[in-house]
């Protein structure tokens, strides 16, 4: 059997977006894969039809798909020498084309003047789209060609330059936000007419299609975002006439649904517990505004299950048959639900693993799921039976005569809370060695590690490591109770860890405890800073795009202004002190651990001065440190950073690791 290596990742396959087509007969979805040699991404169309799969598409740009009815779908692209000029040309469209399946090359279908963000197919020749519109010059789309050129020029000129008059002001994986706003826009084929819905400064947050109505949500943006509060209004796409449904001040916004006659509405006032409260499902009267509470939800509807396997996503739930089938996260799965109007909500697929994806059709679902420690693969589902049967293989010769280790569960109890993780052994395991460990703690705080594969994870344990990792208090899969972690970062949780790390050492006596790596991201990148300032029981850290500094970091995320105060029960200006307490930087004088720092110069989540402000004080003190920072990369370094630049990542860690555990 042999090992998993770094780059067995440029050879997996990635799969995402999986739709039926309206009669349910068939599906799409997109393969994807990484060109190491132009350090980037493929991704394909492919079909699923009959029990069998064939490729669609072979440009490898093909990254999303639309339905137009059972025989065609259409894509956005750039195929034309002519588009690839005017794109590179900083001109903004975006262009779509059409594949009929029943023979042919794929056709120019209609084009607009900007970039598209989402769309909603109405019927065969005409949509709902969202684009990004410039306050500074929101009528750019409509503009001649010759105050285009001005505008191109004035950009031009200002290149090297930002002003800023809006929080937040950039987002991560976005760039620079400032004065960008979501605009409705609705488009005819026949005639050709492109009108724009809303205004400015309203902020396009989501649509539901309605029968002749577009219903959708919009937060008036102002110089500060505000948190809560959202009007939903409807226009109707034959008439043109637009009406408002209801506006609503308390609730945090989290989303829409429609529901054959009936409006869901996804939302929560975050009071009881904050930012990271689960939405409860609201049934929305459109004539007359009213909420109705359908469900007090208390998990998240959505998949949180980490992986380093995925490249885009997919539905995560969706109405059929008048009711909502919605993924939800479960201890460390996530697992496919159904919502009825009177509030019931029942488990339908449970397997352990992570559904990424999913589609219905009669009593089938197909799915892009993770189970069995494979890699994604596409899964048809009996709802009625919840047998999964794997349709396939993309993947298998990627892993096969490969050591997987397979997850082993343990549980702790700890601070009153019961702690579930797992434990990977290392490959050609013999319980008569010793071995060095790598404990890697999850981002968030609100997602989970589950029995999936993990490239990074699995490649430790084929070099000869334990590896184990756990879901502490805070995270996701569980209810709002135990996810709610503000006020306690670093205390409650960071005793689950360690408790979690002594059970493992006890369960495993083969580890060598002297030999133990740590590692985590994001959330787990804080939590490593964390550790190193209160224990010396690892031999080596690796923080990746972390948190260090509670007070710097107000302001400077794309979520920073609110996420910090909230996340501390804290406020900046009147309890700096409260925030100070949480931050690991108070406590750098008491680290002594070499310690790996990663991060990426276009962070807006967790930016690079809270990575440097660690690295240097460990300089500063002699502690042994390194800083690899990777410019062009954000906060998704390693899930769907550049191949290259995920590569050196891995390898920077990997190094680190070795150097101090053997």
């Amino acid at each position: 059997m042999k090992p998993i290596e770094l780059n067995d990742i440029l050879t997996y396959k990635f799969l995402s977006g999986v739709r039926y087509a309206p009669g349910g007969r068939r599906a799409a979805f997109v393969v994807a894969n990484a060109n190491e040699e132009e350090n980037t991404y493929e991704r394909r169309l492919w079909l699923y039809e009959d029990g069998k799969v064939r490729q669609l598409t072979d440009v490898g740009k093909e990254g999303g798909f639309f339905w137009l009815d059972d025989e065609r779908l259409m894509f956005p692209a750039m195929r034309s020498e002519k588009e690839k000029k005017r794109a590179k040309d900083k001109e903004e469209f975006t262009s779509y084309y059409v594949l009929d399946l029943r023979g042919g090359e794929a056709l120019p279908l209609f084009e607009v003047p900007f970039a598209v963000d989402g769309l909603r197919v109405l019927d065969g020749t005409h949509f709902a789209v969202n684009a990004s519109t410039d306050k500074l010059h929101p009528e750019l789309w409509s503009a001649s060609q010759e105050d285009r050129e001005k505008v191109k020029k004035e950009r031009d000129e200002d290149k090297d330059y930002e002003v800023l008059d809006e929080l937040p002001f950039w987002g991560n994986g976005a760039g620079v936000i400032n004065g960008s706003r979501g605009r409705l826009f609705l488009v005819s084929l026949d005639p050709k007419k492109v009108e724009p819905v809303t205004e400015l400064p309203d902020d396009l947050l989501d649509m539901a299609i309605m029968g002749d109505e577009v219903v959708y949500a919009v937060n008036r943006r102002e110089a500060r975002l505000s948190i809560r509060g959202f009007a939903l209004r409807a226009v109707n796409w034959k008439t043109g006439k637009t009406r408002t449904v209801l506006e609503n001040d308390a609730l945090c916004f989290g989303g829409m649904q429609s529901a054959g006659r009936r409006l869901w509405l996804f939302a929560t006032e975050g009071r009881r517990f904050g930012l990271n409260e689960n939405s409860w499902v609201y049934g929305v009267d459109l004539q007359t505004g009213a909420l109705s509470v359908i469900r007090e939800e208390e998990y998240s509807m959505y998949g949180s299950v980490g992986s380093d396997c995925r490249l885009g996503g997919g539905r995560q739930c969706l109405e059929y048959d008048g009711s909502l089938y919605h993924l939800t996260t479960r201890e460390g799965n996530c697992v496919l639900h159904r919502l009825d109007t009177d509030g019931r909500d029942t488990p339908l697929l449970t397997k352990d693993g992570s559904i990424d994806a999913f589609d219905v059709s009669g009593d089938e679902a197909l799915l892009v799921a993770l189970y069995d420690m494979r890699l994604q693969e596409l899964y048809r589902a009996d709802l009625k039976t919840g047998e999964v049967t794997r349709v396939t293989d993309f993947n298998t010769a990627a892993l096969e005569d490969r050591y997987v280790a397979q997850p082993e569960p343990l549980t702790v109890e700890s601070e009153g809370a019961q702690i579930g993780g797992w434990v990977l052994k290392p490959m050609d395991f013999d319980p008569a060695k010793k071995y060095p460990a790598v404990f890697d703690i999850h981002g968030g705080p609100k997602t989970v590690y589950g029995p999936v594969f993990y490239h990074e994870m699995q490649l430790w344990a084929s070099m000869g490591y334990f590896v184990f990792f756990c879901n502490p208090t805070g995270s996701d899969g569980r209810d709002n109770a135990f996810a709610d972690i503000r006020g306690k970062y670093g205390t409650v949780d960071y005793q689950n860890l360690m408790d979690f790390m002594g059970a493992v050492c006890r369960a495993y006596p083969q580890i060598d405890e002297k030999h133990v790596c740590e590692t985590g991201g994001s959330y787990g990148g804080f939590m490593t800073n964390w550790i190193i300032g209160h224990t010396d029981r690892f031999c080596c850290a690796a923080s990746q795009r972390s948190i260090s500094n509670w007070l710097s970091f107000y302001g400077t995320s794309d979520i920073g202004f609110y996420f910090g105060n909230d996340q501390n029960d804290a406020d900046f200006y009147d309890e700096p002190e409260k925030l100070w307490e949480h931050s690991p930087i108070k406590y750098v004088k008491n680290a002594v651990t070499p310690t790996l720092f990663i991060h990426s110069d276009e962070d807006y989540r967790c930016p690079l001065e809270q990575g440097i402000q660690m690295y240097a004080a460990l300089v500063d003190r002699g502690v042994e440190a390194r800083l690899c920072m990777f410019h062009g990369e954000n906060h998704e370094l390693s899930r769907s950073g550049k191949p290259k630049h995920r590569l050196r990542r891995l390898r920077e860690i990997t190094d680190w690791f070795e150097k101090h555990s053997k």
